[in-house]
């Protein structure tokens, strides 16, 4: 996708103007040093190879790109009624429909895909005393990779950064969790969009994100509309490991204690009482968006209990990605319009569960 920048000027005008403001600069830069002073912030470019940061960027969501190909590729999980991963299915085990009208798998719909990953952590206040746990799990969740995998490490608070791009290297990966530290607000749809938008994987792999939040944004940039249309649009697959289950614990807990305190007691911490209350509220709808963000995506929606428990939900994130059908199929509309197009995965079997991307973007002309 090209982009051409606005209030273009011609480069004669611009390069003159340049050699005599560098002229200007030089003979009077000995006469007036410049004082010490904060630097300005400037624009954040997205993020890139380099540990950028993104301050108050706005986000276009339509500034994505769509994929470019003939052959579409879904990333699909099969389980039991028991929710054991089911394996050993062949191409005749599937079907897939684009729109409602039923898709032939090509030969090579059983392939081994790579994956990857980027790992993304909420390091805003409601993790930030637990980034330890978080740091154990993402290298154990690393050590179950494949040697064909790779794996980036974002952090986001107030900020979005790329702390590590794309290596195979467990001690790169080490070295970067030691550079996350707490922030204060939480971007999560900005972390999104731009990890689904800038990181992008090889053209031959799957991309997944797996990220711990409470997925609770700031409001301050993308919104959730615009994160989940990236993500699709990327065909990036989203696992969230969800510390709400942890944080409604704790606040139900401080207000029951507050509620059963005597009625004078109560009506003192009301403004307390009432936002335990709005907080409680906020984790039910945030964990609805969440819900629906991974399931439309193709990923999953983790509620650990505690941190402790952390380590084991990315080991089962790990085998969850290393035991992924991975089909293919040539649309049978050819047409190039840029159009969502559903799609739906089912097994032959009634009783297994297929968890697949509710579609994709199809290219433009």
């Amino acid at each position: 996708m090209l982009f051409i920048p606005t209030g273009v000027v011609s480069a004669r005008s611009r390069s003159t103007k340049f050699v005599f403001t560098v002229i200007v600069l030089l003979l009077l830069s000995p006469l007036y040093p410049t004082p010490a002073q904060s630097p300005k912030a400037s624009p954040t470019p997205p993020v890139k190879e380099h540990p950028p940061q993104v301050e108050d960027q706005e986000i276009d969501p339509d500034d994505i790109i769509s994929v470019n190909t003939t052959e579409v590729l879904l990333p699909v999980t099969v389980r039991n009624s028991r929710g054991q991963l089911v394996e050993g299915l062949t191409r005749n085990d599937f079907r897939v429909f684009e729109d409602g009208a039923p898709q032939v798998l090509s030969d090579l719909s059983l392939r081994q895909v790579p994956v990857d990953v980027v790992l993304m952590v909420d390091a805003s206040s409601s993790v930030a005393e637990n980034l330890d746990d978080f740091s154990r799990a993402a290298q154990g969740f690393a050590a179950h990779l494949a040697s064909d995998d790779r794996i980036s490490l974002i952090q986001f608070d107030d900020r979005v950064l790329l702390l590590q791009d794309w290596t195979r290297s467990l001690v790169q990966l080490r070295r970067a969790l030691r550079r996350v530290v707490p922030g204060m607000f939480t971007r999560f749809h900005d972390a999104v969009l731009l990890a689904a938008r800038d990181q992008l994987p090889r053209s031959s792999a799957r991309h997944a994100i797996i990220v711990l939040t409470d997925g609770i944004d700031s409001g301050r940039g993308s919104t959730f509309e615009a994160a989940l249309r990236g993500a699709l649009q990327s065909q990036t697959a989203i696992y969230v490991i969800s510390n709400t289950e942890i944080e409604r614990a704790r606040k139900q807990e401080e207000l029951s204690t507050l509620l059963d305190a005597s009625s004078s007691a109560v009506k003192f911490n009301k403004l307390r009482i009432d936002d335990l209350r709005l907080g409680l509220e906020a984790l039910a709808a945030s964990e609805r968006n969440l819900e629906e963000l991974t399931s439309a995506t193709g990923g999953r929606l983790y509620r650990p209990r505690s941190f402790t428990d952390l380590e084991s939900v990315y080991a089962e994130v790990a085998n969850e990605l290393r035991h992924q059908y991975a089909l293919y199929y040539s649309p049978t509309n050819k047409t190039r319009d840029g159009i969502f197009r559903r799609v739906r995965v089912e097994t032959t079997t009634p009783d297994l569960r297929v968890s697949a991307r509710i579609g994709y973007f199809s290219p433009k002309r």
